[in-house]
């Protein structure tokens, strides 16, 4: 009788360090995917809670309810904490609650096993400190074999899953999820018929035990397979949806190579026909012919303007490209600053200048606050055999940082495309052995581009 009541206080609080067993996991697995610190940490707290709430209340509940119970709070905290991306959030409860499912499962059937042995082997006798010794570490193996076997179920999904900030379609929910549902119900069978013949028989048998273990392991293994296929299925989209965009580019530069061209050849025409200009205009004032030489002239001054660059930066491609950008964003009220010069004879191709210019660019157009305090300003420099390029420009918001690469997403309503265009700019950087730099602070966006030149 003297160690009835700590077996009773060892049974109490068994569940509760299950419970806090499966916050922390929650809490580890919800982590990445949140845009917010208090995410997870609100996340592992509500299911905690909920739980232990469920666990006190003197009504009998089946545990699969319970369970469900609790994920079903934290999929409402979640969303009220970061309203976006719904279907992603479903997908996170589903897994964690079959994981956490099949994790349970697996400890329970091998504490089962493990409990029979020892009762087969004669150790439990008459003296209760060597039952209750038994019981605390049958107790505790169940409790580490339930956190490991979901923690490495974790970290395996977090592994194989990169793109954890990308929406989630009704269609990859779908896909997703149908093994896993389909999984966890199938378990719940075999653990209904497993209950009945241990309450009929008062045994347990290892061969439908092993198959229990099987099906678990089984399932989990599945889950990552299908994980995987999707990311590769994304990974090949993605690509393609980049070399769309990065030909969309290559087709753009050359538009922008062939009014260089036109422009420079009307220059030359101009040239070339100056002196023709000039003896025509000394025969009309010769003649007296005032008035006809003021319109000729005023003719001939539009036709200069014309094809008057507006930006100097020592290269007719970029020219034409930062004088592109500049008059659009001239258009949308944005204050447009150019201190861009191209490297000459640095052996940085103009091609690539061109791909830097026209992502960064572009992405700060779009992103910039239209407002009369928005500005964009470019600029570009050398230090030794370094030659930089610093984009920036007035910015308000939050930026949606991808872990993965260190770059950031869009923020734009098409989620087509996001990221895309630092990519493309770290691919040019890193072809001259440089890398990219992103400062945002105090409503500035900076991106610095580093070149080594030979």
């Amino acid at each position: 009788m003297a160690y009835s009541g700590i077996y009773g206080i060892i049974f109490y609080t068994f569940p509760i360090a299950e419970i806090c067993i499966s916050g922390y996991n929650l809490l580890l697995f919800i982590k990445p995917f949140a845009e917010k610190r208090k995410t997870a940490l609100c996340a592992g707290i509500s299911y905690f809670a909920v739980m232990l709430l469920l666990y006190t209340m003197p009504l009998y509940m089946e545990s699969y309810i319970a369970y469900a119970a609790g994920i079903s709070a934290v999929f409402i905290v979640i969303c009220c904490i970061e309203q976006k991306n719904y279907k992603q959030k479903i997908f996170l409860v589903v897994v964690f609650f079959s994981l956490n499912g099949f994790s349970a499962a697996m400890a329970g059937i091998l504490y089962d096993n493990l409990y029979d042995f020892i009762l087969g082997t004669g150790c439990i006798s008459e003296q209760g400190i060597i039952n209750l010794v038994l019981y605390m570490a049958v107790s505790l193996f169940y409790l580490v074999l339930e956190f490991l076997f979901t923690f490495i179920c974790i970290k395996c999904i977090l592994k194989v899953y990169p793109d954890k900030y990308v929406d989630m379609s009704e269609k990859e929910l779908f896909m997703l999820a149908t093994p896993l549902v389909m999984g966890i119900t199938g378990y719940g069978i075999m653990r209904y018929y497993r209950r009945f013949y241990i309450l009929e028989t008062g045994s347990i048998i290892n061969i439908y035990d092993a198959l229990v273990l099987l099906y678990c392991a089984v399932s989990v293994i599945t889950v990552m397979v299908v994980i995987v296929l999707y990311q590769n299925i994304k990974t090949k989209q993605e690509e393609k949806l980049q070399a769309g965009m990065f030909a969309v580019q290559i087709g753009n530069i050359r538009k922008h190579v062939r009014r260089a061209e036109n422009m420079y050849n009307d220059i030359h025409s101009i040239k070339h026909d100056m002196a023709n200009h000039i003896l025509t205009l000394e025969r009309l004032y010769k003649a007296g012919n005032a008035e006809e030489a003021m319109v000729y002239s005023a003719k001939l001054k539009e036709r200069l303007k014309g094809i008057k660059s507006g930006v100097k930066s020592g290269n007719p491609i970029t020219d034409v490209i930062l004088q592109e950008l500049k008059n659009e964003a001239m258009e949308m009220g944005i204050n447009f600053n150019s201190r861009f010069f191209y490297p000459e004879g640095s052996g940085i191709d103009v091609f690539d200048i061109s791909i830097i210019l026209n992502n960064a660019l572009q992405n700060a157009i779009e992103n910039t606050e239209k407002s009369k305090e928005g500005f964009i300003s470019v600029i570009s420099y050398r230090r030794n055999n370094a030659y930089m390029i610093e984009i920036s420009n007035s910015f308000k918001g939050n930026l949606r940082w991808n872990t993965q690469n260190g770059l950031i997403f869009t923020s734009k309503e098409d989620k087509e495309g996001h990221g895309y265009g630092l990519s493309n700019i770290r691919k040019v950087a890193q072809k001259y052995s440089g890398d990219i730099d992103i400062v945002a602070d105090n409503g500035k966006f900076c991106l610095c581009i580093i070149l080594m030149m030979e």
